[in-house]
Formats: C-alpha cells, structure tokens, sequence
C-alpha cells in the first residue's frame, strides 16, 4: 500500500515537473494568451451570472438576491404569447435564408479566386470584396436607404425610366427578408473567403499535378480534390453558423425595422431590447435571451453528433 502510494507521489512529482518545465520554455506564449482569456473571463463568463433574474422579478434596488423568486413564471408567460410564434418565424426564416443562400457563397467566392492565376488580379479581387466587412450596418442601412427609398431612390429612379411603378422596398413586408439577406451576403462574404482560402492553401499542389496526368479537367479537379480538402473546414463553420440559428443581428434588424414591415421583421434580438431596454422588463427579456441562448446549444451538440456520425471530427 506504502509502495502504491509512493508511485503515485512520483508520478505527480514527475508531470509537475514536466509541466513547470514546459511553462519556462513556453511562458511568453501564456503571457500573450493572457489577454484572451481575461477578456472570455470579464466579458463572456462572469456576465452569465446575470441570467439569474430570469428566474425572479428582479428589481435593481432590491439586487440579485433580494428580488422575489418566481421560477420558471417568465418562460411560460413568454412561451403562452402570441409574439413567441410570431418571433420564433421571423427569426428562423431568416436563419434558413442565411444558411441558404450565406453561407455557400463565401465557399463559390474561394473556389473562383483559387482558380485565379493572375496574383495581382488576385489581390485586388480579395481588397475589394473585404473592404465592406469594415463598414459599419449603419452605413449599410444608410446606402439601402439611398438604393430603395421610393423617393429619389436609385432603383425606384430605374423603374420610372423604364416605365414602371415605383416600390416602397422600405416598407414592404415582402421585401424585408431579400433586403436584409443581401445585405449580410454584401458585407460578409468577403470576410468569410478568408478561411476557406487559408484551407485551399493547404491542399498539395501534387495532388493537383496527379490529377491533370490522369485527364482530370478544371471540374473533376475541383470536385475530387479541392472540396473533400476543404470539407473539414466547411463542416466546423457550418456547426458554428447553426449554433447562432437564432442570432439574426440586433443592430441591423433595428435599423431596418419599422412599423409597416415589424410582422415579418421582429426577431428575438430586437424584442429583447423592446421589452427589456424601452419597457425594463429585466427579468422576463433574460428569460427570452436564455430561451434562445439554450437553443443555440442544443444545436450545437446535435449537429456536432450527426457530423461525427458522418465521419468529421466534429468541433468537440
């Protein structure tokens, strides 16, 4: 018993000074990694403790823990609510417009530059097409604005000229969801090339080379090689894009929304502000926001499983 003990005392011994050792060697890679994980921690983990007061009526002079337990009150209100049908819509048609049509495209963006030889038309391609993931949503909704306002609005100004009738895109209840989707596709795309080209770069020449001997065209290369070379990345983007199902954007769907097109334009994000900010429905706003947090989650974990059950690595 003495000798087993004793064993385990010089293994813990021996991993301790591997560890200490490692630490030395690496301790400027730690020190960098600081800032990070101060950040999670101060922005991102000890914030959490606030989803407490969906399970009160909190009252902010009252503080966390004298506000009145209610339990489980604020998700049933929210749950027997008309708006709930009404946000879960909106939110998941716009989810599935991004999937859709968003996501494939900085995928079809990548693939077309991989194929450019010219590195300087290259390059510009890639700086023009970036430029828009810096600009602000609102002055993105300001040039929507300047493009689809039914007066004086660039395209409206096209269908005068031609004959046609003039559309309030602005207003228009079939309009928004298009709007809104192209101007996610618009501003992100770009940004979202960047990791699907850091993929191609990885991917041996020499398979291409191979490919070629064998009388593989342009298509079956891309086919064969390219694409099962980037499926991994495509995979780990797609479970991240789906565990933010219910993130449509606050701040643009803000912007964009107004009282003709708020049928199909309220999501979750901008109702928890309304309620939460304009009404001081603390409590009952976290209980909408921690509704929409867990689905996320559970998203996450299913289409991580149905990806390891496919044969990826999954992002766990």
């Amino acid at each position: 018993m003495q000798n087993s003990s004793t064993a385990i005392q010089s293994v813990a011994a021996s991993k301790m000074a591997i560890f200490n050792r490692r630490f030395k060697k690496q301790k400027w890679f730690y020190l960098m990694l600081l800032p990070g994980l101060l950040y999670f921690l101060i922005y991102k983990y000890v914030p959490m403790w606030g989803v407490l007061i969906a399970f009160q009526d909190f009252q902010p002079f009252q503080g966390f823990f004298g506000s009145k337990w209610v339990g489980l009150k604020h998700f049933e209100t929210f749950f027997m609510e008309e708006t709930f049908w009404m946000l879960f819509r909106n939110t998941f048609i716009l989810a599935v417009y991004n999937i859709l049509f968003f996501f494939p495209l900085p995928i079809v963006i990548a693939l077309m530059l991989n194929e450019v030889r010219k590195d300087v038309f290259k390059r510009f391609i890639q700086t023009f097409i970036y430029i828009p993931h810096f600009v602000s949503w609102v002055v993105v909704i300001g040039i929507s604005f300047l493009f689809f306002s039914k007066d004086g609005g660039i395209v409206n100004n096209v269908l005068v000229s031609v004959g046609s009738e003039p559309v309030n895109f602005l207003l228009s209840k079939d309009w928004f969801r298009t709007i809104i989707t192209s101007q996610v596709m618009w501003k992100e795309t770009g940004w979202g090339t960047i990791i699907f080209l850091a993929a191609l770069a990885g991917v041996d020449p020499g398979l291409y080379e191979a490919a070629r001997i064998d009388g593989a065209n342009r298509w079956r290369q891309m086919w064969h090689i390219t694409l099962p070379a980037i499926r991994s990345t495509i995979i780990i983007l797609l479970i991240l894009r789906i565990g933010h199902f219910l993130d449509s954007g606050f701040e643009q769907i803000f912007l964009m929304v107004n009282p003709m097109n708020r049928e199909v334009g309220e999501v979750f994000d901008t109702y928890v502000y309304s309620t939460g900010i304009s009404q001081g429905k603390f409590s009952y706003s976290t209980a909408v926001g921690m509704f929409k947090s867990i689905v996320g989650l559970v998203l996450v974990v299913v289409a991580n499983r149905l990806a390891k059950r496919f044969g990826e690595d999954g992002i766990y």
